[in-house]
């Protein structure tokens, strides 16, 4: 979700962690990522994996792949570059550098390369439709937008803003605002593999765990994959909606802002201790 102050300027864009409830004391936790966020976004999450029995995480790659910590090289695939030149225009960092993939609760809950071309395969899927889709799905959007005025020419005047990450990072938020929108574009009725069939298998992984005595278990996907996940668990799994917490991945705050508040008009005492009420 987009956070926005009276304005109706975005402030933060936050990730759920939402929790479902089965028999026998059942935790099923889904936690939903963006790829690229702040740093404390996934310092955050490394302290929250460590309560899980098993931590289910996403990642298109061979059987017995592991991930190093701080990641590995920089990927070549398109998706892969299109994320770093992200990370690097909004000044984020990449989730692959900073979650911590060695711990021994992790388990890989995604298809194999070999899994994934043959789905796609399967379905008559290509990267290029896909892309040609979501290019569709985003002019219809920008042409029912207030105004008419483009994403483009909103990202375009950031660049020439006193602090371009910011105004960056509400431009891209504005996006997201119509994530199942375009999500819906990639796929069908019947879904499409990079939703849809990942979210099958990795929901397979998460039957054998529990068939092994696990409890307590979390799926770390991204929040595009989640609206599906949601109803499957409800409705395969049985489970209940319990409870939704909120994770800040992007702080989108003018620093500006927090000049102005400690200006002549709103002092701020440079060495006095904090009160027991600022503390708080």
């Amino acid at each position: 979700r987009v956070v926005r102050d009276k304005s109706g300027t975005p402030t933060a864009m936050q990730t759920a962690v939402v929790r479902y409830t089965g028999k026998d004391g059942v935790t099923v936790d889904l936690i939903g990522a963006v790829h690229v966020g702040e740093k404390s976004y996934y310092a955050a999450l490394n302290e929250l994996f460590t309560e899980y029995e098993a931590m289910l995480y996403e990642l298109v790659a061979p059987k017995g792949t592991k991930i190093p910590k701080g990641g590995g090289g920089r990927s070549g695939h398109p998706v892969g570059l299109l994320q770093h030149g992200m990370r690097d225009a909004l000044g984020l960092v990449h989730q692959m550098n900073e979650v911590d993939y060695t711990k021994k609760n992790f388990v890989h809950a995604d298809m194999t390369p070999e899994e994934f071309a043959e789905s796609m395969a399967k379905r008559g899927e290509s990267w290029l439709g896909m892309a040609f889709r979501a290019m569709g799905q985003s002019i219809a959007a920008q042409g029912n937008a207030a105004g008419g005025i483009g994403s483009e020419f909103e990202m375009l005047a950031a660049m020439f803003d006193s602090h371009p990450e910011v105004k960056l990072k509400r431009a891209f938020a504005n996006q997201f605002q119509n994530m199942e929108d375009l999500v819906d574009a990639f796929g069908d009725e019947e879904g499409a593999t990079i939703i849809t069939e990942r979210n099958k298998k990795a929901l397979e992984v998460l039957k054998k765990q529990l068939g092994k005595g696990k409890k307590h278990i979390a799926i770390f996907y991204g929040a595009a994959h989640l609206p599906d996940m949601h109803q499957r668990l409800l409705t395969e799994f049985g489970l209940k909606l319990a409870t939704t917490t909120w994770l800040t991945a992007w702080d989108m705050s003018d620093p500006t802002d927090a000049k102005a508040a400690a200006s002549d008009d709103n002092p701020v005492p440079a060495k006095k201790k904090p009160t027991k009420r600022q503390k708080k």
